[in-house]
């Protein structure tokens, strides 16, 4: 290897550290902007007062369009880690937070770097939040309600869903989560999407640190 290629690998080396570091650094800030938003949840009409909306996936939606996929699911572990420690759930929500948001970030951000375009991002956020609205069905079933029962009876949810929709015919659990979960879910993969898309090309400098 003569002294050229040696220089060349050199740079290439110092370049690929520094964006490592940026990613890391990145990475970081958007894990302690989506641990914060976790926080801020609001019920929403229509939905039983224990079903919250947060936008906690924004930042990792957004590190999976600007770093690559990887960085979004990393950003969902961290976020659920920090929230670990205060958990009341035993760590159930925050698997389930977890699982979620995997299936939202990284579908979406496959699908977006596949070919970097908006249309690209509009396709991979749309589909990233019809399967984690799909998703939320046995995760809810088999992971979330299931640690619910240990507070509340199952006849006690259900009437909770069918006091906010007395319209709606709700006589199991599996119908509360299909009519009532599922498309929830789907809105706050949306809204999320939405924000990112009219927010990602202002911070795109910033976060891949172009000029």
């Amino acid at each position: 290897m003569d002294s050229t290629q040696m220089t060349g690998q050199g740079v290439g080396n110092k370049v690929q550290s520094r964006v490592n570091v940026r990613n890391m650094t990145v990475t970081a800030m958007l894990s302690a902007a989506a641990f914060v938003l976790m926080f801020l949840d609001t019920a929403i009409p229509l939905m039983p007062n224990f079903i919250k909306l947060d936008l906690s996936e924004l930042p990792a939606l957004i590190a999976s369009f600007a770093l690559g996929p990887v960085w979004g699911v990393i950003v969902c572990l961290i976020k659920n880690l920090l929230h670990l420690t205060m958990t009341q759930t035993g760590g159930v929500g925050e698997l389930s937070n977890f699982i979620l948001g995997v299936s939202f970030v990284l579908p979406a951000g496959l699908i977006y770097h596949r070919k970097k375009t908006k249309g690209r991002a509009i396709v991979g956020a749309v589909v990233g939040a019809l399967i984690m609205g799909a998703i939320s069905f046995p995760s809810n079933l088999f992971i979330v309600y299931p640690v619910y029962y240990n507070f509340m009876s199952k006849e006690a949810i259900i009437a909770a869903y069918q006091v906010v929709a007395p319209f709606a015919k709700i006589s199991s659990i599996e119908q509360c989560l299909l009519f009532f979960n599922v498309p929830f879910t789907f809105v706050k993969g949306m809204i999320s999407a939405i924000i990112t898309i009219l927010i990602y090309q202002p911070l795109r400098p910033l976060l891949k640190g172009n000029n």
